[in-house]
């Protein structure tokens, strides 16, 4: 039996593509054939020239998925675009970094409303459409701290380990309609959530000493994970969260 990664026909929605992570992962969807929709607080200009640029199709909305008001409009904006929306990338993300002892009800509520509750009514709203057509995938991006504790960012924390229990949930409950959740959780990869890390001289060779792989990730390294969950050859592939880390958690 032949094992099928190609996306064309398909149409995809992802959150942060703006930059980082979620650019990557748009290119890479797009590089299989899927048509984008890239949703993003800022500028979305650099994503569109990759994707166009290998011959690809995108669609920008500005969105601030701070709050879940946008979500039906983000449908919408994919639906009349593609006609479908067959593929749901939840990784818009933000991180506040503070002592727990010292940490804010204002910086809870942030990372929480962004990496958690947009993720799940976002994936209500696309899954009521991906029900009725019997088919479809969402991946969420979770984080080494879906399996770790961390310091000093205990809402970020709670966040990624709620994804991770969220990804579980929804494809016990929607694996039988024909929807596939699962989950990618990155390890330490070069983005704008991790530079204060990178420049701390202390913590990043902290974090290299425990990388088998011994660098800091790539983002367009995510886009394999991505491709594979989202394609037919991981239709029987439900609830997992797949680890793309250097080898971090395996020391």
């Amino acid at each position: 039996m032949a094992v099928s990664f190609d996306l064309t026909g398909r149409s995809a929605i992802v959150t942060g593509a703006n930059t980082g992570i979620g650019q990557a992962l748009a290119v890479a969807l797009a590089g299989a054939g899927a048509a984008v929709l890239g949703v993003g607080r800022s500028g979305m200009e650099e994503t569109a020239s990759l994707i166009e640029g290998q011959g690809g199709h995108f669609e920008g909305f500005s969105a601030d998925l701070g709050t879940i008001a946008p979500v039906d409009s983000i449908v919408d904006a994919a639906l009349d675009a593609f006609g479908s929306v067959d593929i749901l990338v939840n990784n818009a993300g933000i991180i506040r970094r503070a002592d727990a002892i010292d940490f804010t009800e204002a910086d809870w509520d942030d990372v929480m409303n962004v990496n958690l509750k947009s993720a799940f009514f976002l994936s209500q709203a696309v899954a009521r459409r991906m029900i009725p057509q019997g088919h479809g995938k969402i991946i969420n991006i979770a984080s080494m701290l879906s399996f770790q504790g961390g310091i000093r960012i205990p809402s970020y924390t709670a966040s990624k380990s709620g994804l991770a229990g969220l990804t579980r949930l929804l494809a016990c409950e929607w694996a039988s309609k024909g929807i596939n959740v699962n989950a990618i959780a990155p390890g330490y990869f070069v983005t704008n959530n991790t530079t204060a890390l990178r420049e701390d001289q202390k913590r990043s060779a902290d974090i290299l000493a425990r990388i088998p792989a011994g660098r800091w990730g790539n983002p367009s390294e995510l886009g394999g994970a991505a491709v594979f969950l989202a394609s037919d050859a991981a239709a029987y592939v439900h609830g997992t969260v797949v680890p793309v880390d250097g080898g971090w958690l395996a020391r």
